[in-house]
């Protein structure tokens, strides 16, 4: 008995394909992140997160090189320390070059994120960036703690007020049930 011709057989369950209409874009990892959050406010939400979460790190970070903790040093170039302040301008200046152009939802997603981390290298700096010393560690360096804990409540604050649940409904009224078709 031979084996039926490859267009007599009728393809299993497992190998049959969908047709490419019937295929499911990749859901963002935003969206598991921040579920009922609507697509429009998701960039702020990240951009909070990634301020807080980059303030407190380089907070960190710039404590473990105080201390002079093996391993971890300075970012210099030919003799001279760069401060964190210009990696967070120069960020801001991609995000906002970034901006100027229509984006997608995801793309706003990670601008919004960067946007926070950027924002918070500067911030972090604020003091020397007044003072134009390095006063990262004296009592004029409190000046960036306090700026940088008042946003993070103030926006925190915003964001909690108007949590943006009914822009999250209608999202997912407009799209069809999970609002992931403008990922």
């Amino acid at each position: 008995m031979t084996p039926p011709a490859p267009s007599d057989r009728s393809p299993s369950p497992r190998t049959r394909r969908r047709p490419p209409s019937a295929r499911t874009t990749p859901r963002s990892p935003w969206l598991r992140l921040l579920p009922g959050i609507s697509s429009q406010r998701r960039g702020f939400v990240l951009a909070w997160w990634g301020f807080a979460l980059t303030f407190g790190g380089m907070r960190l970070l710039t404590w473990l090189i105080h201390i002079d903790v093996a391993g971890v040093g300075d970012v210099q170039a030919g003799g001279v320390h760069i401060h964190h302040y210009v990696w967070g301008i120069v960020l801001l200046a991609v995000v906002g070059a970034a901006g100027l152009v229509n984006r997608s939802a995801r793309a706003r997603a990670w601008m919004g994120l960067a946007y926070g981390v950027g924002t918070a290298l500067v911030v972090d700096e604020a003091a020397l960036l007044i003072s134009l010393e390095d006063v990262y560690w004296d009592t004029e360096g409190w000046i960036s703690i306090a700026l940088a804990i008042a946003l993070i409540a103030v926006v925190g604050s915003v964001l909690a007020v108007t949590h943006g649940r009914r822009t999250a409904a209608k999202d997912r009224n407009r799209h069809g049930g999970d609002g992931s078709t403008d990922e």
